[in-house]
């Protein structure tokens, strides 16, 4: 049997807590909590929250996915996992038995068959500051002029989310890859329609990649830019100019293609990417301010798209979401109208048509909505924010 034995000297010192990293092995045991899209230092925040139970995790750095364990025991199981790390707390020694060959078909918690010594894993100590769910100064980048939206997403492939902004003054959209670190490069410009609004990233036409596609303000259409290489993302800008939508496709490495445009309502918004007739293939969904309506824009595979169905909604619609607000599986369309002070539900009939909406008073100029279950009963609630009365609304799902 292969045995390793780690002594921790574990201690506080000034407010910081001494802890041990071992790389690219797991535990194998039973979880006492599984959370997603947490980064390294959330996941060692939550363990030093509940450390009198909580004292070991493991990170997947490949999908920000974090592990929790009760491992106050002497001895754990562990099996070998590229691109994760186990990371140990108050655990004055700890002993790592049957370092194994990871075997994704096999995986069980019973024990595994041990492997040569030879198994590369490496340890590392080092000090992080205890969580008091605060945040440093801020740190800023220049951009374009006017910026009005903003995605985060990771568009050069090297597993570092990078900055996509609309910049409504310049007419363009900015990329600002990250540089490591939480720092960021100088944003790359791309050429737009009139006045970007509103911004998103989706991969259209089915290629694992992610393309943009924008909102054009001025020209009643709306852009799309396919990625034409690794590193795919979708940035959706309504260019308020325009009064159209382009589509940016990713040319690879964080670079992007010239914008597709496609013909929409008066003044698009704010634009919104989902599945909404269930074939598999992104559509876009806009906000047109000036016409007072809603456009969907189906895919029809390749990154095009036919032109909008419009339906009805309030005066002066800002905003739009695409969530299932009653659970049928097929999403549907919520929008916030600014000028009627309402938010609009628009149920999904299938087949990528939607119902005439059905309309809920919230306050003043409501300007951004957003759905998610805030009461935890398993069912979306939605939140506006009204600039008028400087509030927030919160709409309970009945």
């Amino acid at each position: 049997m292969f045995w390793i034995l780690f002594i921790l000297s574990l201690f506080c010192v000034c407010n910081s807590i001494l802890i041990t990293k071992i790389q690219n092995i797991i535990i194998v045991g039973n979880m006492y909590n599984n959370l997603l899209n947490v980064t390294e230092d959330q996941c060692i925040c939550e363990m030093i929250k509940v450390n009198d139970s909580i004292s070991a995790l493991n990170y997947f750095s490949t999908n920000q996915t974090c592990q929790l364990y009760r491992s106050n025991t002497s001895t754990i199981y562990v099996e070998f996992y590229l691109n994760s790390t186990i990371i140990f707390l108050n655990q004055s020694s700890i002993s790592i038995l049957n370092i194994l060959e990871y075997q994704p078909s096999t995986i069980s918690s019973s024990t595994p068959t041990a492997i040569s010594s030879t198994t590369s894993s490496s340890t590392s100590t080092s000090t992080t500051s205890v969580c008091n769910n605060t945040f440093h100064d801020q740190a800023t980048y220049s951009v374009g002029s006017g910026p009005r939206s903003v995605a985060v997403v990771d568009v050069n492939n090297d597993n570092k989310p990078d900055i996509i902004v609309g910049n409504s003054g310049s007419n363009t959209v900015g990329v600002l890859l990250n540089a490591g670190n939480g720092a960021f490069n100088t944003q790359t410009n791309y050429s737009d329609g009139s006045s970007p609004w509103s911004v998103a990233v989706v991969d259209v036409n089915s290629d694992t990649k992610p393309d943009i596609i924008v909102a054009n303000f001025g020209s009643n259409t709306v852009g799309v830019l396919l990625n034409a290489g690794m590193a795919l993302l979708m940035l959706k800008l309504p260019n308020t100019g325009s009064n159209t939508v382009s589509v940016l496709l990713n040319a690879g490495s964080g670079t992007f293609n010239a914008q597709t445009n496609y013909s929409v309502g008066t003044n698009p918004w704010s634009v919104a990417v989902a599945d909404v007739n269930s074939d598999n293939k992104s559509d876009i969904i806009v906000a047109n301010y000036g016409s007072n309506t809603v456009g969907v824009l189906l895919n029809t595979g390749s990154g095009t798209f036919n032109g909008q169905i419009m339906y009805p909604v309030g005066s002066s619609p800002v905003s739009v979401a695409v969530v299932d607000v009653n659970n049928d599986t097929k999403p549907d369309i919520i929008v916030a109208n600014t000028g009627s002070n309402t938010v609009g539900v628009l149920l999904n009939a299938g087949m990528g048509t939607f119902n005439t909406q059905t309309n809920y008073t919230v306050g003043t100029n409501p300007q951004v909505v957003a759905v998610v279950d805030v009461n935890s009963d398993n069912k979306p609630d939605i939140i506006v924010a009204n600039y008028g009365p400087n509030s927030v609304s919160v709409l309970l799902h009945c």
